[in-house]
């Protein structure tokens, strides 16, 4: 009976104890400082050898200015041993408040000279001297110690007083050592230095880190600067000098692929498919996994398709890659490619559907199902097969409602009904996905909610809104001067109409696609002469730049414009990719 009393009065007074740290916090945080101290000074007493409700009540003290009593604290805790030395900063720190910084600068060496004597306190000195904002002191702390003790590594330490101090030079080698001591630390240097670096390669931060590693990789030459280096490429989208980084780390040693299959596909996902082709064609050459083999060749299929090259070509390409592997499940994502080029490419779309609902037929897990229902309903919307196409939606949607295809196949219905002109039930599906765990969806989602909610308001009949709706559709449906022609309603009859500049902008890109850049030059225009404010006056404006330098060969005025989203719209998204273009374009040596 008394062990099971003892037992509970232990666990009752470990509550208490838990329950008045927490108080305690809480009022910290908040501000309330004399609260704090009153129950930190109790925490303290019972249990005097606990640093932390030492170091808080010291912190209360300072902040009521209480200098005197946060001195006989420290002197008292100063007394008991030695590991409490590092209080020698508090005790400066306290003295510096008061201006006496003679003082504070005796008590600070005192502290520094305590690491001699006992190098285990390095790193409470230099936390000390890094929480109350003495920055060069805790570099001094920090170093000193890991030179008294080799073991020690108080680098990441290091590279965060540099951060702060804005000395991004040494941080970013402080985070080099850090890699250069062990590879395991490239992850936590890619983290922190990410911070610091632009997509702008011109950035002077991201310029300072090429420079560096450049340097160490050839004075030493390992993987992690070339890792590194590729990752480092990555940001600012140069994809060539990314890969043959890579390529360097992949030779050495003859190992993993991967890294080069990543780049390969970001560089695909941004258009970049001369390089992309580069990639997948080197991992072919260097591996003999299949699955490996069909996903470079499944790529290089689409970068074909991208890149505008004959069809047949394509098709013999597609039928050769079916004899070599055969129709099964290893090459499901071929055969859905080949389903896609059938229908949006080569314009046969019975012959997709039928190719889909064999595949349909294979032994497929849920997400594989999912996968080809949601490919299938896609070519029955191109058919305006629109109800059959929301049934296999909503098979999906309700089979993997958590799952990321499930919730893509939720904002296919919604996009669906947007095309239909059923635009409540559009937004009843858009407003669940708002909270999609794939951000991509989501934003999908908002953007096209915002467009039913913005251009409703004035059209009860959403006359205009739908009109729109149909252009989209038809634009889906590959049929673009069709979806012109619908667009110049709109242009034509509703010039007052909210929705008027994202007809003009859509049917612009429209004549860039059917090659009728003049026309797309005077809706580009006439985008910009609406209103300056306007959401896309700053895509328009990189719109014109991009057709004057591609398609209409006029130089000086694709320069004019990219020069105007530099200096009148510094939040555009296009801003980094205009400065670079202009850059070139004027002349200027870019690294």
């Amino acid at each position: 009976m008394r062990q099971l009393i003892l037992i509970f009065f232990c666990c009752f007074s470990l509550q208490m104890l838990a329950q008045d740290q927490q108080l305690a916090y809480q009022y910290f945080r908040n501000g309330e400082y004399e609260k704090a101290a009153s129950i930190y000074k109790k925490l303290h007493e019972k249990n005097p050898h606990n640093s932390s409700y030492t170091n808080y009540l010291i912190d209360c003290y300072q902040l009521l200015e209480a200098y005197d009593t946060a001195n006989d604290l420290i002197q008292k805790q100063l007394r008991k041993s030695a590991n409490n030395n590092y209080l020698y900063v508090d005790l400066g720190y306290i003295f510096q408040l008061q201006h006496h910084k003679e003082t504070a600068n005796l008590y600070y060496q005192k502290a520094l000279a305590a690491i001699d004597e006992n190098p285990n306190i390095g790193y409470l000195v230099g936390k000390s001297f890094q929480d109350n904002h003495l920055l060069d002191e805790a570099l001094l702390a920090y170093k000193k110690t890991m030179q008294l003790n080799p073991s020690a590594n108080y680098n990441f330490q290091i590279a965060t007083i540099y951060g702060e101090k804005a000395d991004v030079p040494n941080m970013f080698n402080t985070y080099l050592d850090m890699v250069e001591l062990d590879e395991k630390y490239v992850p936590r240097a890619k983290n922190y230095m990410g911070s610091f670096l632009s997509d702008d390669p011109e950035n002077t931060n991201n310029i300072t880190l090429r420079k560096l590693l450049l340097k160490r990789s050839q004075n030493n030459p390992k993987n992690s600067w070339n890792q590194l280096l590729s990752w480092l490429y990555l940001q600012q989208s140069d994809y060539m000098k990314a890969f043959i980084q890579e390529k360097a780390v992949y030779k050495r040693n003859l190992e993993d692929l991967n890294p080069i299959i990543e780049i390969a596909t970001i560089a695909f996902e941004n258009k970049a498919f001369e390089v992309s082709k580069s990639c997948f064609q080197y991992v072919l050459e260097n591996t003999k996994d299949v699955d490996v083999e069909l996903t470079a060749k499944l790529y290089l299929l689409q970068i074909s398709m991208e890149s505008n090259i004959d069809l047949e070509v394509v098709e013999t390409q597609f039928q050769e890659l079916f004899k070599q592997y055969g129709k099964d499940k290893t090459t499901l994502n071929i055969q859905v490619a080949y389903a896609d080029f059938l229908a949006f490419k080569r314009g046969e779309p019975k012959k997709a559907i039928s190719e889909l609902k064999k595949i349909l037929k294979l032994p497929l897990n849920d997400f594989q199902n999912g996968f080809v229902k949601t490919k299938l309903a896609d070519v029955l919307v191109f058919t305006n097969k629109f109800s059959t196409a929301l049934i296999y939606y909503t098979q999906v949607q309700n089979s993997l409602k958590n799952h990321e295809i499930g919730q893509e196949a939720r904002f296919k219905i919604a996009q669906t009904s947007y095309f239909k002109g059923d635009f409540e039930w559009a937004q009843s599906q858009l407003s669940v996905l708002k909270n999609s765990t794939s951000q991509l969806i989501s934003n999908d989602a908002l953007d096209l909610n915002l467009l039913i909610t913005d251009n409703s308001a004035k059209d009860s009949l959403r006359v205009v809104l739908q009109t729109y709706a149909s252009a989209e559709l038809l634009e889906y449906q590959h049929k673009n001067k069709q979806a012109i022609d619908t667009l110049q309603v709109i242009v034509t009859n509703y010039k007052e109409h909210s929705l008027l500049d994202e007809a003009l902008f859509k049917q612009a890109k429209l004549f860039e696609k059917t090659e009728d850049y003049l026309k797309a030059e005077s809706n580009y225009l006439a985008i910009i002469a609406l209103k300056n404010d306007d959401i896309l006056v700053d895509n328009a404006i990189y719109s014109l730049a991009e057709l004057y330098l591609n398609k209409l060969n006029n130089i000086e005025k694709a320069t004019s414009n990219y020069q105007r989203i530099i200096f009148e719209y510094p939040s555009s998204i296009f801003l980094v990719d205009a400065r670079k273009k202009y850059r070139k374009l004027r002349g200027d040596h870019i690294n």
